[in-house]
């Protein structure tokens, strides 16, 4: 493949943005105009997954293409290596331009910093989201503005210095919409007047489900801060008025800066329509895992539950992927890395355990397509939110979770053992995994089954602890 013919790659990420806070997925409760416009012109995935819904080690794996056990980011407090083989090293190596701007949450110094751009400037851990502080090549310095802003002029600076005889990759990494969801000026007074309806599950009471349910502080009406909510509640509500109303403040804020993430793709979008590269650029949107939006009663993510396990992921590229494409083709975080090394025409190394995507975008699925993931979560009752170490399998149809009960020694787990707990959910029967259906006779079979194929795919990625 001819060094002008390779496409240029856009990687848009953002930071606990669910897929069910984007009009393209359905939203209830929101637009997103200039995301939606990847996706009517591109590809929408309805089972992209994280093998781990956690920012650090979910980033890890789509730079590595390696689950946690074997890339060594199993948790938020662990760092990257980054001797180890990488899609930007690859990438530079094979003569494309790289960068990386925004969010980086890998670590800093040494091995840790971004190895393999030819440019970079990221925040320190979760960065602010006004007047940030940013590591550009290593030297610190503060950037005056809002940070969703400011990743994106950054881009787009980038992109217009680049060497234009050479593809570029280009990671431009949001930080929100993460925790504290600070929205900026342009956005702060969106949905004033209007209440946000509250989810299905917004007064789920955890019966029928493993302690870790019932265990997991990130309660709506009782783990919310006040600096999350930038207010005191009103005295004299109800227990019910006070939930809603720590419901709205929160998920307001949320959405506000959601806005503010369509308004700067649509920026980025309109960037390479000026500069005529869209239909040379593969651009590629998506969040390092999902989130729970009021969804039982919750915010943040970890558990295996689906709106914490499912990523956004939608993607354009007018030379190969049909416009208005949707597909249920399960793809996970750690395909990214061999689907971009796939379209650069760079060999995928043997090590790498995911697989190109370039099939199910360009609407040939192989007839062994993976129907199956495996997913580990290894911070067992971290301090702030408590959410217990499982792992686990989902199929089209069944997902089974094993909470083991250990801290194994990892890094931001605690020493609590707990009784080994399985859930096994029918999500044909049961969409919202309000039922535990594991001790139901009629599933006894399925358990088997699905077991099998557990243990069969944690052995195929390696995971022996």
């Amino acid at each position: 493949m001819s060094e002008k013919k390779r496409p240029n790659i856009l990687f848009i990420m953002s930071d606990d943005h669910a897929s069910h806070a984007m009009s393209c997925y359905d939203s209830k409760i929101n637009k997103t105009p200039h995301l939606d416009r990847i996706a009517n012109e591109g590809i929408r995935f309805d089972n992209c997954f994280c093998t781990n819904a956690i920012c650090t080690p979910s980033r890890a794996s789509i730079l590595t293409g390696l689950y946690n056990h074997k890339n060594g980011v199993k948790t938020l407090g662990d760092e990257i290596d980054g001797r180890q083989t990488t899609v930007q090293k690859l990438m530079k190596s094979s003569g494309y331009q790289t960068a990386i701007i925004g969010k980086w949450h890998l670590g800093a110094g040494g091995n840790a910093d971004p190895i393999g751009f030819d440019y970079w400037n990221v925040f320190p851990n979760q960065g602010e989201y006004f007047d940030p502080v940013m590591y550009e090549m290593g030297e610190e310095k503060v950037f005056k503005g809002y940070a969703t802003d400011l990743v994106t002029d950054m881009s787009i600076e980038w992109l217009k210095q680049r060497d234009k005889e050479k593809p570029f990759m280009l990671m431009c990494h949001h930080k929100a919409p993460h925790r504290p969801w600070d929205p900026d000026e342009k956005h702060a007074h969106m949905y004033e007047d209007i209440n946000i309806p509250e989810p299905p599950t917004f007064h789920d009471d955890y019966e029928n489900r493993a302690e870790a349910a019932k265990e997991a502080r990130m309660r709506i009406e009782r783990d919310l801060t006040e600096r999350d909510v930038k207010d005191k509640p009103p005295e004299n509500l109800s227990a019910a008025e006070l939930k809603s109303w720590y419901y709205q403040r929160y998920i307001k804020d949320y959405l506000r800066c959601v806005a503010s993430i369509d308004d700067n793709v649509g920026r980025l979008l309109n960037y390479l329509d000026e500069e005529e590269l869209t239909n040379d650029t593969i651009v590629v949107y998506t969040s390092d895992q999902g989130f729970f939006l009021g969804d039982h009663g919750w915010y943040d993510k970890r558990f295996m539950y689906e709106e914490s396990l499912r990523m956004p992921f939608i993607v354009r590229y007018p030379r190969a992927i049909k416009p208005g494409s949707v597909t249920k083709d399960f793809a996970l975080n750690v395909d990214f890395p061999e689907t971009f090394l796939d379209y650069a025409g760079i060999d995928i190394p043997d090590d790498m355990q995911g697989t190109s995507l370039r099939p199910i975008l360009e609407g040939n699925t192989p007839r062994e397509w993976q129907t199956s993931m495996y997913y580990r979560y290894w911070e067992h009752l971290s301090i702030e939110h408590r959410v217990g170490a499982h792992y686990g399998l989902r199929t089209h149809r069944y997902k089974l979770i094993y909470y083991y009960g250990e801290s194994l020694g990892v890094t931001d787990a605690m020493d609590e053992p707990r009784t080994p707990t399985w859930e096994l959910f029918d999500l044909e029967q049961d969409y919202y995994e309000l039922n535990n259906v594991y001790n139901d006779p009629a599933y006894s079979e399925i358990v088997k089954e699905l077991k099998k194929e557990l243990y069969r795919l944690k052995d195929e990625v390696e995971d022996y602890e």
